[in-house]
Formats: C-alpha cells, sequence, structure tokens
C-alpha cells in the first residue's frame, strides 16, 4: 500500500487512524451497533482476508470507532464497503476521514480514471456526496438474494 496522504483528515484528539483491519468480533459488532446487516464470524473472517485495503479509527481508549475497507482488482474497479462509524463516535468526522483515506489510496496505486463506486443507504448519502460520489444512472445497483 502507499505512504500516509501528507494532510491526512483532521480527528478529534486521541482518534487515531490506522491502515488495518480490526478483528472479526470487532468487525460484527460494529456492523450491529452501527445499524449495517449483520454478517456471521466467518464471514468476517473473509472480509479481513480478501479486502483490497483497510482503515480503521481506533478511539483514544483503543476501541474501534470507525471503519472502512475497499474491494476490487486494484487497478481498475474498486468498490468501498462497510462504512461505518459506532453510534458514540459519530458526527465528528470519523466517517469522512476513512472514505478520504480510502479514496486517497485508490488514486495513488490505481492507473487514471479508475472506476470507484459504493452502494450508498440512505444515512451515508450526504457524506458520500459531499465527496464527490453521484447516483450511477442510468446504471442500477443490483443483488442477488439469497
Amino acid at each position: 500500500m502507499t505512504e500516509p496522504d501528507p494532510t491526512p483528515e483532521p480527528l478529534p484528539e486521541g482518534y487515531r487512524l490506522l491502515r488495518e483491519a480490526p478483528d472479526a468480533a470487532e468487525y460484527c459488532a460494529l456492523r450491529r451497533d452501527a445499524g449495517l446487516s449483520e454478517r456471521s464470524a466467518e464471514q468476517a473472517v473473509g472480509a479481513l482476508a480478501a479486502s483490497w485495503a483497510w482503515t480503521s479509527v481506533r478511539a483514544p481508549d483503543g476501541t474501534l470507532a470507525a471503519m472502512g475497507r475497499v474491494i476490487g482488482d486494484g487497478t481498475w474497479y474498486f468498490h468501498i464497503v462497510d462504512i461505518a462509524t459506532h453510534p458514540r463516535h459519530q458526527l465528528q468526522g470519523l466517517g469522512r476521514a476513512v472514505m478520504r483515506d480510502l479514496i486517497g489510496r485508490i488514486d495513488a496505486a490505481a492507473p487514471p480514471h479508475p472506476y470507484i463506486t459504493l452502494m450508498a443507504d440512505p444515512p451515508g448519502r450526504r457524506l458520500y456526496r459531499s465527496l464527490g460520489f453521484v447516483d450511477a444512472a442510468p446504471s442500477l445497483g443490483m443483488l442477488l438474494p439469497r
């Protein structure tokens, strides 16, 4: 991975931005606590191992306050997922810091014009739009229910 951005997004005092994955239990707990769909320990292990990049934010007490990751091929296609901030740590810019770090790492590693996507749930849409994301119309995100 690339070196840290020389001008990272400022964090509140005592918070630390790390380019590492949380452990499986923390990942599952933060997804649940932030209102994302719950995942099994087996799914968490796969997510931890197979991601292109991770960014975590630790609170002053060392607990996981926010996270996000990128999946993709590392050259053209990048999909940002699992952007989550614990409710106790929201409205402090942690999600923005995670997003800016991940986007900066993509920009540093990819050839020109990478395809960066995400699925925007209602709570995150304002943040994503403020970072330049637009609706992908006429494309439409789809899933195969299981």
